[in-house]
């Protein structure tokens, strides 16, 4: 089991707070690094002397959920039409682009 860290906005996007790591094995963790962001950003805020804004704060604009949780109930999916066939089909915002079979690159490879 694994842990995704979204934004809570528009709920279509994973969040990578720190540099290389899209999943977490556990909650904490998950939680964790959205603590070390928040800290992060009052650092910057502070180096900067720029005003703290909540609406920019990690800790509110992020939520954590299990990534099996998120895939099925949270994910927004989009509506493509594939390049080599021409049929619709529907397919996650977070599929990279050269991973998706409406793309040139996905067919080329």
């Amino acid at each position: 089991m694994s842990y995704v860290i979204y934004d809570e906005s528009n709920l279509n996007k994973i969040v990578e707070v720190t540099r290389w790591k899209r999943s977490y094995k556990s909650m904490a963790a998950a939680k964790a690094a959205v603590t070390r962001a928040s800290k992060v950003y009052w650092k910057d805020c502070a180096r900067n002397n720029t005003e703290y804004q909540i609406n920019l704060d990690p800790q509110f604009i992020y939520g954590v959920a299990e990534s099996e949780h998120y895939y099925a109930k949270l994910e927004r999916q989009v509506e493509r039409v594939n390049l080599m066939s021409g049929e619709k089909f529907m397919e996650s915002v977070n599929t990279p682009y050269y991973c998706s079979p409406s793309s040139e690159t996905y067919w080329s490879m």
